[in-house]
């Protein structure tokens, strides 16, 4: 497991401990230096002290004989501007021609600005002052014997402590990171072998949050019954199932699923993905794949899941340059480990991939992985369902019908819905919106087909014009030729590398398509191209993609699904990439070159039968042509209910005059250059 999830919480290192005295024996040791600097005793000249001693203002004084001169220290007693007597330390220094000298003084004794003179040796002067100051007096001035200037020994020997105490600490905070290193260096070393599979005690995910998958979920509440009384289906010999692989695309709920079973059971959930098997010393995911069915073990019963297990379980022995010796060994010991505990042992593994065809066979069998769930994209009902889910802690305006939303997101996957709830989310916000409208969920489906729009990508008449037309070639196809998919909006705005684009998707969900079906789909790609050879007199680049797409449906009816003259006869096949185990080419070719001539001749035949069935369905169609049009160039985008109601009434409710009035380009303005306005 990881080290960070095994690591017991509270628990202070030394490194810290050390780092923390080292830092407040610093700050102390600053603290003292500042504060014996900031001395209160006031240096004053010796006049000055003459003058308080002559007028009886000094306490006490102390004689401090020094190598070169002699230092008076004391107190005096001085009244401020208030009248409030306030006692002040003082210091002096006696001159050294007074040194037992006879001097006359000038000091102004009364403080009346008139000196007097006062001849007197200066320790004789200071003894007769003792002797005229009686106790009790004002000035109480006596000789101290004891210092009260004296050196204490924490101003001696106190730095010094500090400092060493300090110097302490950091030495013994350096070794302790060194030694934290070294070992930590160790246990890197140790533990380079040990599972990094994440656990969860209790997951939080419940059945009610997957939404979109119940037969799924059906068969994954069964493996919560086996956790939780195991012994319920071992008194009919029933066991507990060792492996279930998730199979289905991206973002369809496959690692929500393994959550919702840990979650419900209430069983410790370990989480790693095939990549964190894999390393670059052979021997190394080996290691792990063992100490994570240990941990397992000691955790049973417990749910192992194993996201994109493709990464680590690919086929042995395919490929170019031969087989992964690491990897395989990996594979190796998971299979070894699947067979080796007992049967209702509590452990449960789940695997998920979206690319079950290159798993090694060994890894699918029977008692390894005793069951496949394929998780597929959700339905109409479970798209709704999903926008629901991902709608209950947001703000959505009751205007908002899932059920149409749904309609409109055909091949969306749970992932995508909630990508787009949150996208329309953060867009109300930006326009200061209390709620999320339709506005901002139908530009979140907007951006999650093209990308946000391109507002600076400015589009001329001529454009504009060309662009509608194109796109409303498609919309005819799709509102008037049988089988075809159902307009839900057209939009000539900029988004990506679109000029403009038209939604279509089925009425209800289909998992197979007929030949009809088929062939509606390349008329409705060939819809635009007709309406530029229709209305413009020229073609451009903006079918590029319409006609890349047409192509590879009508060479997949040909040489896969058998829908041509040549017969159910299956020319080529996917046989995916050389780096999964695959061979060296993409497709697979089982045809003659006569076959091939005759191949291409079919592919003609369909695209050709496309391309006229979609102008004589828009000539057919041309006042509805020019109608989409024209309201396109002045909305600019219109939805499937605005499309019914334009092509009932001939114009949309909130024109004050039909549509069909607005200003037409004359026919010399709709001929423009060939540009890649609509690379759809």
């Amino acid at each position: 497991m990881d080290e960070e999830n095994n690591r017991p919480q509270g628990r202070i290192s030394r490194s810290f401990i050390f780092s923390i005295l080292f830092v407040a024996a610093i700050v102390a040791l600053i603290i003292y230096f500042i504060f014996s600097n900031m001395s209160t005793v006031k240096s004053i000249q010796f006049d000055e002290f003459a003058t308080y001693l002559a007028q009886g203002k000094v306490n006490d004084v102390q004689l401090v004989q020094g190598e070169t001169k002699i230092t008076i220290n004391g107190h005096y007693t001085k009244e401020d501007s208030t009248g409030k007597a306030i006692k002040t330390a003082f210091t002096t220094g006696i001159p050294e021609e007074m040194y037992n000298t006879e001097l006359d003084w000038y000091i102004d004794i009364n403080g009346d600005g008139v000196k007097e003179t006062i001849t007197k040796s200066v320790t004789q002067m200071i003894v007769d002052a003792t002797k005229n100051n009686e106790p009790g007096s004002t000035s109480n001035f006596v000789i101290t014997v004891k210092d009260p200037y004296e050196v204490t020994w924490f101003d001696r020997w106190g730095p010094t402590i500090i400092l060493i105490a300090a110097s302490t600490l950091l030495l013994l905070f350096l070794f302790s990171r060194m030694s934290s290193s070294v070992n930590s260096s160790n246990r890197q070393a140790m533990d380079f072998n040990r599972s990094r599979a994440r656990r969860v005690n209790t997951s939080k995910i419940k059945f009610e949050d997957v939404a979109g998958a119940d037969e799924e979920k059906a068969e994954m509440e069964e493996l919560v019954y086996y956790l939780k009384e195991p012994k319920k289906y071992t008194k009919l010999g029933a066991k507990l199932p060792k492996g279930v692989l998730l199979v289905g695309p991206p973002g369809c709920g496959k690692t929500l699923l393994a959550k919702a079973v840990a979650g419900e059971a209430g069983v410790p959930f370990f989480s790693i993905s095939g990549s964190d098997f894999v390393e670059m010393f052979v021997g190394v995911g080996a290691g792990r794949v063992r100490d994570m069915f240990r941990i397992a073990k000691e955790n049973a019963p417990c749910l192992v899941f194993i996201d994109e297990i493709d990464a680590v379980g690919r086929q042995r022995g395919a490929g170019l340059g031969g087989g992964n010796d690491e990897r395989e060994q990996t594979l190796n010991q998971l299979l070894v480990e699947m067979d080796g505990f007992n049967d209702n042992s509590g452990i449960i593994v789940i695997a998920a991939t979206n690319r079950d065809d290159v798993l090694d066979p060994a890894l699918l069998r029977a008692g390894r992985f005793d069951r496949k769930i394929t998780v597929s994209l959700p339905d109409v009902k479970g798209r709704e369902a999903i926008f629901k889910v991902h709608a209950k802690n947001k703000k959505v305006s009751p205007e908002v019908s899932f059920e149409n939303l749904s309609k409109r997101t055909v091949g969306f996957s749970g992932a995508d819905i909630e990508n787009i709830m949150n996208e329309a989310a953060i867009l109300a916000i930006r326009e200061n919106r209390e709620e999320i409208t339709i506005r901002d969920i139908d530009e979140a489906i907007d951006r999650r087909f093209a990308g946000p729009a391109k507002k600076s990508r400015a589009l001329t008449e001529q454009e504009k014009w060309r662009t509608a037309y194109h796109e409303s070639g498609h919309a005819i196809v799709g509102l008037r030729y049988p089988h075809a998919n159902k307009v839900q909006k057209i939009t000539i705005i900029p988004r990506g590398n679109y000029g403009g684009w038209v939604l279509a998707t089925p009425e209800k969900d289909k998992y197979n398509l007929t030949k009809g079906e088929l062939i509606a789909d390349i008329v409705l790609d060939m819809g635009g191209r007709s309406a530029e050879e229709i209305f413009c007199d020229d073609i451009d680049t903006g079918a590029y993609a319409d006609i890349k797409n047409a192509t590879a449906r009508a060479r997949a009816m040909v040489c896969e699904y058998g829908m041509s003259d040549l017969g159910p006869i299956q020319y080529e096949r996917d046989t995916g990439s050389v780096f999964l185990g695959r061979d060296n080419t993409n497709t697979q070719k089982n045809f003659s070159a006569d076959t091939a001539t005759k191949i291409d001749a079919e592919i003609r035949k369909i695209i050709d039968f496309a391309h006229e069935e979609a102008q004589r369905v828009i000539k057919e169609n041309r006042e509805d042509v020019e109608l989409l049009a024209k309201t396109l160039v002045e909305r600019e985008q219109i939805t499937a209910e605005e499309i019914e109601y334009l092509m009932e009434h001939r114009h949309l409710k909130e024109d004050e005059k039909p549509a069909v009035e607005a200003a037409q380009p004359e026919a010399e303005e709709a001929k423009v250059e060939p540009t890649d306005a609509d690379n759809k």
